[in-house]
Protein backbone atom coordinates (compact mmCIF):
# COMPACT_ATOMS: atom_id res chain seq x y z
CA UNK A 1 0.00 0.00 0.00
CA UNK A 2 1.44 3.48 -0.69
CA UNK A 3 1.66 5.78 1.45
CA UNK A 4 -1.19 8.24 -0.14
CA UNK A 5 -3.43 5.73 0.57
CA UNK A 6 -2.42 5.28 3.85
CA UNK A 7 -2.98 8.63 4.85
CA UNK A 8 -6.71 9.03 2.87
CA UNK A 9 -7.35 5.59 5.21
CA UNK A 10 -6.18 7.59 8.72
CA UNK A 11 -7.79 10.72 7.67
CA UNK A 12 -11.17 9.09 7.14
CA UNK A 13 -11.44 7.94 10.57
CA UNK A 14 -13.84 9.63 13.39
CA UNK A 15 -10.98 12.90 14.68
CA UNK A 16 -11.73 13.19 18.64
CA UNK A 17 -12.14 17.29 18.68
CA UNK A 18 -12.41 17.43 22.42
CA UNK A 19 -8.96 16.08 23.09
CA UNK A 20 -7.69 18.04 20.95
CA UNK A 21 -8.96 20.92 22.90
CA UNK A 22 -7.69 19.71 25.69
CA UNK A 23 -4.58 19.33 24.23
CA UNK A 24 -4.54 22.45 23.74
CA UNK A 25 -5.26 23.81 27.17
CA UNK A 26 -2.72 21.90 28.35
CA UNK A 27 -0.29 23.29 26.50
CA UNK A 28 -1.41 26.45 27.38
CA UNK A 29 -0.94 25.54 31.06
CA UNK A 30 2.35 24.04 30.27
CA UNK A 31 3.58 27.66 29.38
CA UNK A 32 1.92 30.08 32.23
CA UNK A 33 3.98 27.15 34.71
CA UNK A 34 6.86 27.92 33.17
CA UNK A 35 6.66 31.45 33.61
CA UNK A 36 5.64 30.83 37.19
CA UNK A 37 8.63 28.55 37.61
CA UNK A 38 10.79 31.88 37.17
CA UNK A 39 8.72 34.49 38.77
CA UNK A 40 7.89 32.28 41.74
CA UNK A 41 10.54 29.24 42.02
CA UNK A 42 8.87 28.03 45.50
CA UNK A 43 6.05 25.67 44.05
CA UNK A 44 4.43 25.53 47.27
CA UNK A 45 3.71 29.33 46.63
CA UNK A 46 2.61 28.97 43.07
CA UNK A 47 -1.13 28.68 41.95
CA UNK A 48 -0.17 26.68 39.39
CA UNK A 49 2.57 24.33 40.41
CA UNK A 50 1.48 20.33 39.27
CA UNK A 51 1.09 21.98 35.78
CA UNK A 52 3.85 19.32 34.51
CA UNK A 53 1.62 16.46 35.02
CA UNK A 54 0.52 18.26 31.63
CA UNK A 55 3.17 16.06 30.29
CA UNK A 56 1.90 12.43 31.82
CA UNK A 57 -1.50 13.99 29.90
CA UNK A 58 0.17 14.06 26.56
CA UNK A 59 1.83 10.73 26.98
CA UNK A 60 -2.11 8.91 28.30
CA UNK A 61 -3.37 11.13 25.03
CA UNK A 62 -0.55 9.57 22.44
CA UNK A 63 -1.15 6.02 23.26
CA UNK A 64 -4.93 6.42 23.10
CA UNK A 65 -4.65 8.12 19.80
CA UNK A 66 -1.73 6.04 18.33
CA UNK A 67 -3.41 2.80 19.39
CA UNK A 68 -6.43 4.60 17.27
CA UNK A 69 -4.92 5.08 14.09
CA UNK A 70 -2.50 2.71 14.22
CA UNK A 71 -3.80 -0.60 15.63
CA UNK A 72 -5.30 -1.88 12.05
CA UNK A 73 -3.50 -0.20 9.86
CA UNK A 74 0.38 -0.66 10.81
CA UNK A 75 0.64 -4.16 9.51
CA UNK A 76 -0.58 -2.86 6.18
CA UNK A 77 1.14 0.12 5.90
CA UNK A 78 4.60 -1.18 7.79
CA UNK A 79 7.27 -0.21 10.07
CA UNK A 80 9.21 2.66 8.20
CA UNK A 81 5.68 4.01 6.67
CA UNK A 82 4.70 4.85 9.96
CA UNK A 83 8.07 5.96 11.12
CA UNK A 84 8.65 8.08 8.28
CA UNK A 85 4.56 9.41 9.20
CA UNK A 86 5.85 9.60 12.67
CA UNK A 87 9.01 11.99 11.67
CA UNK A 88 6.71 13.87 8.73
CA UNK A 89 4.20 15.03 11.45
CA UNK A 90 6.43 15.92 14.95
CA UNK A 91 10.42 16.64 13.46
CA UNK A 92 9.86 19.92 12.26
CA UNK A 93 9.24 21.63 15.30
CA UNK A 94 11.58 19.75 16.88
CA UNK A 95 14.80 21.36 14.23
CA UNK A 96 12.26 24.68 14.69
CA UNK A 97 12.53 24.86 17.87
CA UNK A 98 16.34 24.28 18.01
CA UNK A 99 16.81 27.12 15.66
CA UNK A 100 15.04 29.77 17.97
CA UNK A 101 16.37 28.12 20.88
CA UNK A 102 20.26 28.82 19.54
CA UNK A 103 18.89 32.43 18.43
CA UNK A 104 17.82 33.05 22.02
CA UNK A 105 20.81 32.08 23.52
CA UNK A 106 23.42 33.60 21.98
CA UNK A 107 21.69 36.63 21.66
CA UNK A 108 20.23 37.07 24.47
CA UNK A 109 20.25 41.25 25.64
CA UNK A 110 20.32 40.19 29.57
CA UNK A 111 23.22 37.53 29.53
CA UNK A 112 26.41 36.14 27.69
CA UNK A 113 25.99 32.84 29.51
CA UNK A 114 26.65 31.23 26.20
CA UNK A 115 30.08 32.84 26.24
CA UNK A 116 31.11 29.72 28.81
CA UNK A 117 30.24 27.08 26.34
CA UNK A 118 31.00 28.51 22.59
CA UNK A 119 32.92 25.66 21.93
CA UNK A 120 29.95 23.39 22.42
CA UNK A 121 26.97 25.42 20.65
CA UNK A 122 27.48 23.77 17.42
CA UNK A 123 27.14 20.20 19.53
CA UNK A 124 24.32 21.52 21.76
CA UNK A 125 22.32 22.55 18.12
CA UNK A 126 23.05 18.99 16.43
CA UNK A 127 22.22 17.07 19.61
CA UNK A 128 18.62 18.80 20.02
CA UNK A 129 17.85 18.38 16.21
CA UNK A 130 18.66 15.05 16.53
CA UNK A 131 16.86 14.76 19.85
CA UNK A 132 20.29 13.04 21.64
CA UNK A 133 20.31 14.16 25.25
CA UNK A 134 23.37 16.50 25.77
CA UNK A 135 22.97 17.68 29.30
CA UNK A 136 25.62 20.42 29.85
CA UNK A 137 24.49 23.55 31.32
CA UNK A 138 24.13 23.73 35.31
CA UNK A 139 23.68 27.16 35.48
CA UNK A 140 19.96 26.44 33.40
CA UNK A 141 19.13 23.16 35.31
CA UNK A 142 20.80 20.63 33.96
CA UNK A 143 18.31 20.34 31.57
CA UNK A 144 19.14 17.62 28.91
CA UNK A 145 18.08 19.88 25.72
CA UNK A 146 19.05 23.00 26.91
CA UNK A 147 17.94 24.86 23.73
CA UNK A 148 14.46 23.89 24.01
CA UNK A 149 13.79 22.22 27.35
CA UNK A 150 10.53 20.45 26.32
CA UNK A 151 12.47 18.03 23.78
CA UNK A 152 12.93 16.14 26.37
CA UNK A 153 9.67 14.45 26.46
CA UNK A 154 9.58 14.01 22.83
CA UNK A 155 12.69 11.71 22.60
CA UNK A 156 10.83 10.07 24.97
CA UNK A 157 7.60 9.60 22.51
CA UNK A 158 9.18 8.76 19.53
CA UNK A 159 10.86 5.68 21.99
CA UNK A 160 7.43 4.70 22.71
CA UNK A 161 6.24 5.06 19.22
CA UNK A 162 9.28 3.29 17.97
CA UNK A 163 8.55 0.11 20.94
CA UNK A 164 5.05 0.24 19.89
CA UNK A 165 5.48 -0.55 16.00
CA UNK A 166 8.06 -3.21 17.02
CA UNK A 167 6.37 -4.79 20.06
CA UNK A 168 3.26 -3.02 21.51
CA UNK A 169 1.04 -2.91 18.54
CA UNK A 170 1.11 -7.29 18.44
CA UNK A 171 0.18 -7.75 22.09
CA UNK A 172 -3.12 -9.08 23.48
CA UNK A 173 -5.17 -7.22 25.82
CA UNK A 174 -3.88 -9.37 28.86
CA UNK A 175 -0.21 -8.47 28.04
CA UNK A 176 -1.27 -4.88 28.04
CA UNK A 177 -2.82 -5.18 31.47
CA UNK A 178 0.06 -6.71 32.42
CA UNK A 179 2.49 -4.33 31.36
CA UNK A 180 0.29 -1.08 32.72
CA UNK A 181 0.38 -3.04 36.27
CA UNK A 182 4.18 -2.89 36.27
CA UNK A 183 4.47 0.43 34.78
CA UNK A 184 2.04 1.96 37.74
CA UNK A 185 3.94 0.04 40.49
CA UNK A 186 7.21 1.97 38.83
CA UNK A 187 5.33 5.27 38.71
CA UNK A 188 4.18 4.84 42.33
CA UNK A 189 8.44 3.87 43.11
CA UNK A 190 9.30 6.92 41.08
CA UNK A 191 6.85 9.50 43.05
CA UNK A 192 8.19 8.66 46.08
CA UNK A 193 11.80 7.66 45.44
CA UNK A 194 12.10 11.60 43.33
CA UNK A 195 9.31 12.99 45.82
CA UNK A 196 7.21 13.88 42.98
CA UNK A 197 6.92 13.33 39.15
CA UNK A 198 8.46 16.44 38.13
CA UNK A 199 11.16 14.20 36.46
CA UNK A 200 12.56 13.17 32.94
CA UNK A 201 13.87 16.80 31.72
CA UNK A 202 17.44 16.90 33.35
CA UNK A 203 20.99 14.69 33.09
CA UNK A 204 20.08 14.04 37.24
CA UNK A 205 16.53 12.25 36.55
CA UNK A 206 16.13 11.17 32.89
CA UNK A 207 14.81 8.15 33.56
CA UNK A 208 12.06 8.66 35.86
CA UNK A 209 10.87 10.17 32.29
CA UNK A 210 10.90 6.78 30.47
CA UNK A 211 8.79 5.88 33.37
CA UNK A 212 6.68 8.58 33.04
CA UNK A 213 6.22 7.70 29.62
CA UNK A 214 5.59 4.07 30.06
CA UNK A 215 2.65 3.93 32.32
CA UNK A 216 0.62 7.01 30.53
CA UNK A 217 0.78 5.66 26.95
CA UNK A 218 0.33 1.95 27.99
CA UNK A 219 -2.63 3.34 29.57
CA UNK A 220 -3.97 5.31 26.41
CA UNK A 221 -3.31 2.47 24.63
CA UNK A 222 -5.61 0.17 27.11
CA UNK A 223 -8.23 2.96 27.39
CA UNK A 224 -8.37 2.45 23.36
CA UNK A 225 -8.18 -0.71 23.21
CA UNK A 226 -10.76 -1.45 26.29
CA UNK A 227 -13.34 0.90 23.99
CA UNK A 228 -13.67 2.98 27.00
CA UNK A 229 -15.16 5.70 25.77
CA UNK A 230 -17.69 7.07 28.45
CA UNK A 231 -20.77 9.39 26.18
CA UNK A 232 -21.85 12.58 28.35
CA UNK A 233 -23.01 15.88 27.55
CA UNK A 234 -20.63 17.53 29.27
CA UNK A 235 -19.10 20.62 26.99
CA UNK A 236 -15.40 21.50 26.74
CA UNK A 237 -15.54 24.10 29.41
CA UNK A 238 -16.86 21.39 31.50
CA UNK A 239 -14.03 18.94 31.19
CA UNK A 240 -11.59 21.28 30.29
CA UNK A 241 -12.18 22.55 33.97
CA UNK A 242 -11.61 19.17 35.28
CA UNK A 243 -8.04 18.73 33.65
CA UNK A 244 -7.15 22.12 34.48
CA UNK A 245 -7.72 21.77 38.46
CA UNK A 246 -5.37 18.88 38.51
CA UNK A 247 -2.81 21.53 37.54
CA UNK A 248 -4.02 23.66 40.54
CA UNK A 249 -3.37 20.98 43.15
CA UNK A 250 -1.59 22.55 46.43
CA UNK A 251 2.02 22.09 45.95
CA UNK A 252 2.77 19.54 49.25
CA UNK A 253 5.96 17.63 49.59
CA UNK A 254 4.30 14.96 52.38
CA UNK A 255 1.29 14.78 49.58
CA UNK A 256 2.80 14.96 46.01
CA UNK A 257 3.95 11.28 46.39
CA UNK A 258 0.52 10.11 47.11
CA UNK A 259 -1.46 12.54 45.07
CA UNK A 260 0.57 12.92 41.89
CA UNK A 261 -0.02 8.93 40.97
CA UNK A 262 -3.13 8.71 42.27
CA UNK A 263 -3.80 11.54 39.20
CA UNK A 264 -1.53 10.30 36.47
CA UNK A 265 -2.68 6.41 37.36
CA UNK A 266 -6.77 6.93 37.32
CA UNK A 267 -7.51 10.51 36.53
CA UNK A 268 -6.00 11.02 33.23
CA UNK A 269 -7.13 7.59 31.50
CA UNK A 270 -10.83 8.71 32.95
CA UNK A 271 -10.06 11.96 31.32
CA UNK A 272 -9.15 10.58 28.06
CA UNK A 273 -12.61 8.30 28.13
CA UNK A 274 -14.25 11.02 29.14
CA UNK A 275 -13.18 13.24 26.45
CA UNK A 276 -13.12 10.76 23.19
CA UNK A 277 -17.27 10.23 24.14
CA UNK A 278 -18.40 13.73 24.50
CA UNK A 279 -20.28 16.08 21.95
CA UNK A 280 -19.21 19.72 21.36
CA UNK A 281 -21.25 22.38 19.80
CA UNK A 282 -20.45 24.08 16.98
CA UNK A 283 -18.74 26.98 18.47
CA UNK A 284 -16.62 24.56 20.96
CA UNK A 285 -15.87 22.99 17.84
CA UNK A 286 -13.76 25.60 16.47
CA UNK A 287 -12.14 26.29 19.83
CA UNK A 288 -10.59 22.89 20.14
CA UNK A 289 -9.76 22.81 16.76
CA UNK A 290 -7.87 25.69 17.18
CA UNK A 291 -6.65 25.09 20.40
CA UNK A 292 -5.42 21.13 19.32
CA UNK A 293 -3.94 22.98 16.38
CA UNK A 294 -1.54 25.65 18.51
CA UNK A 295 -0.79 22.83 21.12
CA UNK A 296 2.30 21.34 19.45
CA UNK A 297 3.58 24.32 18.18
CA UNK A 298 3.04 26.04 21.52
CA UNK A 299 4.73 23.28 23.68
CA UNK A 300 7.61 23.30 21.02
CA UNK A 301 8.76 27.07 20.60
CA UNK A 302 7.94 28.43 23.79
CA UNK A 303 10.53 28.07 25.75
CA UNK A 304 13.83 29.93 24.87
CA UNK A 305 11.73 32.74 25.67
CA UNK A 306 10.90 31.71 29.17
CA UNK A 307 15.05 31.79 28.63
CA UNK A 308 15.36 35.30 27.88
CA UNK A 309 12.17 35.68 30.99
CA UNK A 310 14.77 34.21 33.45
CA UNK A 311 17.58 36.45 32.65
CA UNK A 312 15.16 39.53 32.45
CA UNK A 313 14.47 38.68 36.05
CA UNK A 314 18.12 38.01 36.91
CA UNK A 315 19.23 40.90 35.56
CA UNK A 316 16.73 43.75 36.66
CA UNK A 317 14.74 42.14 39.32
CA UNK A 318 11.24 42.77 38.09
CA UNK A 319 8.45 43.57 40.80
CA UNK A 320 5.85 40.17 41.28
CA UNK A 321 3.24 42.56 39.43
CA UNK A 322 5.21 43.07 36.58
CA UNK A 323 6.12 39.49 36.27
CA UNK A 324 2.53 38.60 36.26
CA UNK A 325 1.91 41.05 33.28
CA UNK A 326 4.70 39.54 31.55
CA UNK A 327 3.70 36.15 32.21
CA UNK A 328 -0.27 37.50 30.83
CA UNK A 329 1.28 39.24 27.94
CA UNK A 330 3.43 36.70 27.08
CA UNK A 331 1.36 33.84 27.55
CA UNK A 332 -0.37 35.63 24.38
CA UNK A 333 2.36 36.44 22.11
CA UNK A 334 3.39 32.92 22.19
CA UNK A 335 -0.09 31.59 21.06
CA UNK A 336 -0.19 33.80 18.44
CA UNK A 337 3.53 33.21 17.43
CA UNK A 338 2.45 29.27 17.71
CA UNK A 339 -0.02 29.93 15.11
CA UNK A 340 2.41 31.61 12.67
CA UNK A 341 4.56 28.86 13.04
CA UNK A 342 2.32 26.55 12.53
CA UNK A 343 0.86 28.41 9.60
CA UNK A 344 3.61 28.99 8.10
CA UNK A 345 6.24 26.94 8.70
CA UNK A 346 5.51 23.67 9.93
CA UNK A 347 2.21 22.90 7.79
CA UNK A 348 4.11 24.10 4.50
CA UNK A 349 7.15 21.54 5.50
CA UNK A 350 5.18 18.81 6.66
CA UNK A 351 3.23 19.14 3.38
CA UNK A 352 6.21 19.22 1.25
CA UNK A 353 7.68 16.30 3.13
CA UNK A 354 4.48 14.26 3.09
CA UNK A 355 4.20 15.48 -1.10
CA UNK A 356 7.90 13.83 -1.73
CA UNK A 357 6.51 10.65 0.49
CA UNK A 358 3.65 9.93 -2.18
CA UNK A 359 5.64 10.50 -4.69
CA UNK A 360 8.49 8.12 -3.75
CA UNK A 361 5.24 5.40 -2.40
Amino acid sequence: MTDTGTQLKIQTKQHFKMLDGLRGLAAIAVVVFHFMEIAVPDYTKSFIAHAYLAVDFFFCLSGFVIAYAYDTKLADIGIWTFIKLRLIRLHPLVIIGSVIGILAFVFDPFSNLYQKYTGNLLLMFITSCLMIPYALVRERYFNNFHLNPPTWSLFWEYIANIVYALVLVRINKKMLWLLVIIAAALLVYEAHRSTNLSVGWSGDNIMGGGIRMFYSFLAGMLVYRLKWVINSRLGFIAIGLMLLVTFFIPFRNELNPIVEPIVVIFYFPFLIALGAGAQLSASSTKICKFSGDISYPLYMVHYPFIWLFMSYVEAKKPSLNEMAGITAIGTLLLIVLAYAVMKYLDEPVRKRLNNLVRRRG
